[in-house]
Formats: C-alpha cells, structure tokens, sequence
C-alpha cells in the first residue's frame, strides 16, 4: 500500500528539521565513501550511515526515521589496506572487506572506545520479523499476533525476554526465513512448559504452505528451556514461517526463540548475546495491565557503546509530507545507521535528535497538574465539585481529561454529547477556559453502526466501514486510517467538538480493531502523526498522547514495524496506560520512564496512581497515594488519573492529604524549571528525565541504582516505592561531588550510598553543589493565571552551576520563527564568597515581562554572612539559622537590561 495522500504530520517536522515544508535531503556535505555497491556516509564523528544497494541504486530521500541528513562537514579519513576499506573519524574506526557483499559480522566491524574499554562492534543486519537459515530468532522481537504477549518473569531467556500468551486461538509466534535452499529442514523451538497437569503441548507449525503440529513436551518448570522440533519439506525462497495455537486449551508454553535449521543441525547459539545484555532498554507499546516490571525492547544506549538503528524497511518521505514503500530492488539492500557514542551517551542522543528530528516542544500548560478519571463525570460535577474543591484546597490545576462516559449513543465510541451529563458542551468548554483549564476528550477509533453520525460517514465515503470488534453489545464499523478517504471521514466526526472548543485529544487506539496499514510505518506513529498535524495546521503545538511504537489491537506488544518507535518523540506524548497500583509498579514507573529516553522521547505520562487499584474500592493505602503524587512531581507530565477510584488529596486522611496538596504545589511552581528541561530536549535530545549513566558513565552505581534520576543535570531524585508512613528508608547513590536534600537541608558527599530517611511530607530530592532550581515564587490557580514576574532561585552551596530559563508564549508555534527568550543565570564560589549572576534575558515574546522580582535562596550555608551585595551594593538579606539557607531579595529588575551579581562574603 502507498500513503500518497495521507495528511501525515511530515511537512510539519520536516519545517522543523530542515526550515522547509520540502524535505529536501541530500548527501551529507561530501562526507560519502562509495565502494561498489557499498556506500558510507560519515554524518557525525559517531554516526555512520552504512547501505548496500546490489543494483547500486542507493537512497538520497528522507525516510519516515531519518528526516535529515544535512549535517556539517565531518573530517575524516579514507583508505584501502590489505583488501579492506578503513574509514577513521577519529572516534571510530570502520572496515569492510572489499566486494565481500551485504553487511554481516564477518565482512564489516568498527572499533571505537567505550570508555577505558576497546570494543569491536560487529553488528547484525537482522530486519524485524525475519531471520536468516540456519540462525536462532528471539521470539520476542518477531511478528507476534492475536494475544501473544513479551514477558521475562521467568529467567534462563536468550535476548530480552520471550513470548507468553499462547493459548488464545491463533496465537502466533511469525517471521520469515531467508535464504531457504530447497529441501527439508527443521523448525525448532525453544520452550518452557509447566502447565500444572504436566501434558505435552501442542501447537502447528506452518512453513509457506505447509503445516505440521509440534509438540512440546514438559520441561519441568518455566524457568527451564527445552528444545522441540519438526521436519518440513520447503521449496527454495523465503517462505512465510509460524508457530501458532491452533487448538485452544494446548498452547500453554513459552516460547523463547525459534529457528528453521538444516536437518540434523544443533540448535542455533544466539548473536552477539553480549551486546544484547550491554543495551539499557529502551521500549514496550504500553504498560497496560501491569502490576510490575515488564520486559522492555531495546533502545539506543548501550554499555558497549554501539547502537545499529537498521532502517531498511522504513517508509520514505515525499515531498507532499506522505510515506511511501520503499522501492522494489533486483538486489540485496540493507540500510542503517551505526551510532559509535562509547560512553559518551549523551553525544548518541544528540547524533540520534539531529538525524530524526527535534522532539516537540509541548504547551507550557501541560507541565502542571491534570485531573483524569475514567467515570461518568458531568459538567456539574467539573463546574461545582471538582474545580471548587481544588481552588478551595489550593491545589493548582491546568488540564481535566473527560473520559469516555461523556459520549453518545454509545459511552464507549459514540460521536456527540450524552446531554444528561454535558447539556451544553460549549458552555462547557467556555466555563473550564475562564477557569484556564485546558480539556482533553477521550476518543476510541470506531463508531456504532447505529450511531446517528455513521450516515454521514456512509455518505462520504459512499460505502460501509469495515465491521469492527468493538466493547460494544451492538455492530460497530472502524476505520482503515491510512485509507486517505477512511482518515478525512473519521476526522471529520472530530470537526463539531474542535469548534466547541477540545485542546487536545486522547485517541485510545486499544482495541476496536481500527487499523493504519502503513509503508514502513507503525499503525501507532500514523494515528499519532495525523492527530499531531491537525492540531499543528489549526495553531496549536500538535500533539497526540497516546500508546506508540506498535499497533493497534488489543495491547500488543511486538515491534512488528519496521519503522519501530523511533520518530514517535516528533509526535507523541507517550502513555503507559491501564497499570495496576502496586509498590512494584511505582518503583518500576520510574525506570520506564528513564528508558523511554533512549529512545529519544522526553515525554512519558503515567496514571498517577496507578489505573486500577482492586483491593479497598479502589482506594489507595494513604502511604501508595502519597508517595505517587511525589513521583508525579518529577516526572515530565503529572496526571491523577483511577479507574473509577479517587486520586485527589482531600479524599484522604490528614497525613496523605497534606503531603499531596503540598507536592501538587509544588509541581505547578516547578513549571518554569520543567518548561526548561523540555526545551533541553527539544534542542539536544537529552530527556527530562535522565538516567544516571548519561552523567556519570563510568561509575557502576550509575547502572545499578536504575530507579533514581536526574530531573535535569542537577536535580537528583530518588523515588520512594516501599510502603511506611514515617522513617522509611531509601537507599541513594549519590555521584561525585556534595548533594543538598531539597526538603531538609542536609548535605551528602558522593561518590557514596547512603539511606535517606523520610516521611509523607519529604521524599529525596537533591540539589547538586552549585546547582540552580528555578521555581514560582507566587501562588497560582494554573500556570496561565498571571505573568512568570516572581521567580525564586534555589541554590546549593559546594559548587559551581549555570541554568538557562527558557521562555515563551507558552502556546502555538511563534517560538520556532525565534520568539522566546533565554535568562543564564550562574553561580560561582571562591575565596569564602558566593556570587550568583543573572544575565540580562536574551530574546523576546509576546507576553515577557519587562520587570521579575527575584528570590534567592543559597542552601547548606554554615553561617550568616558578613555582608550582601547586588550589583555592588548593600543588600539587606535574611539567614534561616536552622535550615541554614541565606535568602536575598531582589525586587522589579529589568530583565532585559539588567545583569544582576549578588555576592555573598
């Protein structure tokens, strides 16, 4: 299929990227080695695009991941030596034997450093969902369908996990063999089968046209592997493989890996093992259901310093902003990139941003605080209940998601307003504005076939829908998305909502059997990307929140795209999704979120409290609920959201409900700091989010405390996720240098690991020595309530730190024709005295303040200084003995002006 007319959000990105709606990409300044019909194009000094093309046609095109190109010149250096092609940029080192053919791990390596440690990177150019003859296939990563799920409870996998959920009919393990001589071969699978009977599975193997039923005998435990195998007779080609529960009640197995193997041959030893153990993980579609960890696919950063993104088989950009398939060889083809960072992760995420583009730049209101519940709210209960209740409890709030319940006929897919709940939905919209709150809906991708909207649908397209599987007790019709006639249709049931006034949608594409058949595209990124550039050609900042990387259909799990996850951060705010509330998800939560940023995406929104809760009417034990709220604090989107369940602060007793009500506090005068970060991460491809190990490579702890982060460079946080209400303990890896507790006061000195104790009112936040955290000084309802004219700067003594303030309009796309200003700030410390440095603000917008009272605040001071000066005078300022912080008071500075140094002696 060809999208040559679907509104993808590409013209947007590539206007972006390049400062064009034509995506434009050539060759990278000269930087391109041609060797036959191999050719080597050096982007960066640690990135190299490496493609075959057998009928040396090679691609100058855009594609769907890689959408620039056009990088400065890269010195480096060529040569031919004992048969082989060298290619040294000074970080890494390339050879390829000479007419030796396609890229494999005998003809091409490339040695590069991982920090003290020489690597020799030699990597495989497998496509998704297909393997060659002879070679073992990680199930996890191949086509998996209809109910197979990725798991890694059980230890004793090969590659990162393996597939579970087998006994659904048609279940299916699938790839495609390559390079299959004719003859007969064996396909074996490596299983575990502990069904409590102990019988013998069985399940059908089918090799192109041939099927045969396999049976995987006990193995004793799940924990404990064995091999089974089957003979089938194959012409020579590529055929169509599976493994697939064809009789329900005798699937019940695990499936690590599959292979198809000559005859007799032994079973194949994984590729590379260890490069897979070195990869940091990275993604999975969702955490839907999920009580606890779960296997996660991999992402760009690797202990061993190399990353291969293979993009073969993604899509191409045209011109007009659609994907299409990549065109036919008569050859071998093969096309990646190698990203040679080491250990400099930080340079492979920034390599990563500048080849697939910038990630978007978010509304400034969605860094505070959202309400979510999925219930049958009404615009009675927002208006008299809810909004009153957190005004009158001082808890800030910018956005409410009205879920799913507010639509008719039908609560789950029905297209206008159930009047019994919302009699006047602009009314509505207007009211929650004047509040300024933004509103999400909730749309699922299907209607009702007896939804009085499907005629209009009917007489657009001129013909029925597809029959869907929806939650539904009567006939449903989905959509074909990538259809350009299905996606204007299903679009324009958006169209009535939008002009009474929706901000943003939620287009949960779970499982209605709605589908986007892209050209190297994921389902997810095409739905995604078509919400993105609505919302972009009507103004706004375009964006979708939503599931990504994957497809549709139930919860699947398999990155069974080529084009994976890897342009998702260009349009989506990614979502976990329906969790269960357990100390194992909280803990697990952060740690997903660190992942999502090898990936290149800034952005993760969980349901802050979990989406389900099934003990105590779906009520949190006061310590659980408290301790997500503080999570939620730090991460980069805060959203209450419960499965029928209550998530708001005053719905509990006094302990819970003042830790809530202070950290939700705290996460609205956070929003100029967050707003920064987000920025960063637009700008270098940093996440908001930041695992230790982007900051401190070398350190082994940085690895091992894997729940703990950076919020930005300087701010460390360490979620609780153990239950207690008071002294509960939680061990810290502080980094090299002094750290000073954001609530306490107290300094650590790393590098060390130390437990930190706190109750509901305190989790263990730091700030590094010299670090600066930026926050409101005043009191908002929401973030747009009133100008950034109060700002409070709390510094940590023991070191020296610089942060950038980054402001705008906070809405629509002014800032990307340069409309935003940035304010350095600075700290220095020498010879006993402090100076913080506030430059003046460079750049403007409409909204900036031309004048900004100034809070500062030097933490972990040991006594009250002799004097103060700013700008070299006087200053009268205040020292908090007890919590020994100095507090200097800067009133109504110019901030354009104006550079402001106050000095503490």
């Amino acid at each position: 299929m060809v999208l040559r007319r679907t509104p993808l959000a590409i013209a947007m990105v590539m206007a972006v990227v390049l400062g064009s709606a034509a995506p434009v990409v050539a060759d990278s300044g000269g930087a391109s080695v041609v060797s036959g019909a191999a050719r080597f194009e050096v982007l960066t000094p640690t990135l190299i695009r490496m493609e075959y093309a057998g009928d040396r046609r090679f691609e100058d095109r855009p594609t769907f991941n890689a959408v620039n190109r056009q990088l400065p010149r890269v010195a480096f250096t060529k040569t031919q030596e004992k048969g082989l092609l060298i290619i040294r940029t000074g970080k890494l080192t390339l050879q390829y034997r000479l007419n030796s053919g396609p890229f494999n791990q005998d003809n091409l390596r490339v040695d590069l450093m991982a920090g003290s440690m020489p690597v020799t990177a030699r990597p495989a150019w497998e496509l998704v969902g297909s393997c060659d003859y002879g070679a073992l296939c990680e199930a996890e990563t191949q086509r998996n369908v209809n109910g197979a799920i990725i798991a890694d409870e059980h230890p004793g996998f090969t590659g990162r996990g393996y597939v579970a959920g087998l006994t659904r009919r048609n279940a299916t393990v699938g790839w495609t063999a390559k390079k299959v001589p004719a003859g007969k071969h064996s396909v074996q699978v490596r299983y575990a089968n502990a069904v409590p009977s102990g019988e013998p599975q069985t399940m059908t193997v089918t090799a192109g046209d041939v099927s045969v039923p396999i049976t995987l005998g006990p193995t004793g435990g799940w924990e404990t592997r064995a091999i089974a195998k089957v003979e089938v007779d194959l012409p020579a080609g590529a055929p169509a493989m599976a493994v697939k529960c064809t009789e329900v009640g005798r699937c019940g197995v695990d499936i690590d890996s599959v292979a198809l193997t000559p005859l007799d041959a032994a079973y194949p030893i994984p590729a590379d093992p260890a490069h897979t153990a070195a990869n940091l993980g990275g993604w999975r579609r969702s955490l839907d259901e999920a009580d606890g960890p779960r296997a996660l696919y991999e992402g760009m950063i690797s202990r061993d310093g190399w990353y291969l993104l293979n993009d073969t088989e993604t899509g191409i950009m045209q011109p007009n902003g659609s994907v299409v398939a990549r065109p036919k060889r008569t050859g071998d083809y093969q096309d990646g990139y190698f990203f040679g960072y080491g250990h400099d992760y930080r340079q492979g995420l920034r390599d990563f941003r500048d080849l697939t583009g910038p990630s978007m730049l978010l509304p400034r209101w969605t860094f505070g605080n959202w309400y979510s519940r999925y219930y049958a709210h009404s615009d009675a209960d927002y208006r008299n209940e809810i909004v009153p209740g957190f005004r009158a409890n001082k808890v800030p709030l910018d956005a409410l998601v009205v879920d799913t319940d507010f639509k008719a006929p039908n609560k789950w897919n029905g297209w206008d307003w159930d009047p019994q709940y919302f009699p006047d939905p602009k009314g509505f919209f207007d009211w929650a504005h004047r509040e300024g709150i933004r509103v999400s809906l909730n749309i699922h991708p299907s209607i009702a076939t007896s939804d009085p909207r499907y005629a209009e649908v009917r007489a657009e397209l001129g013909r029925d829908l597809r029959v869907g599987l929806c939650n539904l007790s009567e006939e449903c019709r989905v959509f074909d998305l990538s259809n350009p006639a299905e996606s204007a249709a299903y679009f324009n049931l958006h169209r009535k909502f939008e002009e009474q006034g929706v901000d943003v949608w939620w287009p949960d594409s779970c499982c209605d059997g709605s589908m986007a058949r892209g050209e190297g595209i994921s389902p997810d990124s095409v739905l995604n990307a078509q919400y993105a550039k609505r919302a972009d050609d009507q103004g706004k900042r375009g964006f979708s929140w939503n599931r990504s990387g994957s497809g549709f259909g139930g919860y699947a799990l398999t990155p069974a795209y080529p084009a994976g996850p890897w342009a998702e951060h260009r349009y989506t705010v990614d979502t976990s999704m329906d969790t269960t509330s357990t100390w194992e998800l909280l803990s697990f939560a952060s740690y997903y979120t660190i992942r999502r940023g090898n990936i290149g995406m800034p952005y993760e929104s969980h349901d802050i409290g979990a989406h389900n809760y099934p003990e105590n009417g779906n009520k949190l034990p006061e310590d659980l609920y408290a301790r997500w709220v503080q999570f939620g604090t730090f991460q980069p989107l805060l959203r209450l959201h419960s499965n029928h369940g209550v998530r708001l602060p005053w719905d509990y007793a006094d302990q819970a409900r003042a830790s809530a009500t202070k950290f939700l506090q705290l996460r609205e005068s956070l929003v100029p700091y967050t707003y920064s970060l987000a920025r960063q991460a637009h700008d270098t491809g940093l996440p908001m989010t930041r695992g230790m190990y982007l900051n401190y490579p070398e350190h082994e702890d940085a690895y091992r405390f894997d729940r703990q982060y950076l919020y930005g460079d300087d701010v460390l946080v360490a979620p609780v996720a153990s239950p207690g209400m008071t002294d509960v303990k939680t061990k810290v890896w502080f980094p090299p240098g002094s750290w000073v507790d954001h609530f306490t006061g107290k300094r650590y000195t790393g590098p060390s690991v130390q437990e930190v104790s706190t109750d509901l009112s305190t989790m263990p936040v730091f700030l590094r020595g010299g670090g600066i955290l930026p926050t409101r000084t005043d009191y908002v309802d929401h973030s747009g309530q009133r100008p950034l004219d109060q700002v409070t700067l709390d510094v940590a003594s023991g070191g020296i730190g610089t942060f950038s303030l980054y402001e705008d309009a906070g809405e629509g796309n002014a800032y990307r024709a340069g409309e935003f200003g940035r304010t350095e700030i600075r700290y220095t410390e020498r010879a006993g005295s402090g100076t913080l440095t506030i430059m003046p603000r460079v750049g403007t917008f409409p909204g900036a303040v031309p004048n900004r009272t100034w809070t500062v605040n030097i933490r972990d001071v040991a006594a009250a200084p002799q004097a103060v000066a700013v700008a070299g005078a006087a200053t009268p300022f205040t020292y908090d003995a007890a919590a020994r912080t100095l507090t200097v008071k800067i009133t109504a500075a110019a901030t354009a002006q104006t550079t402001l140094t106050t000095t503490a002696r």
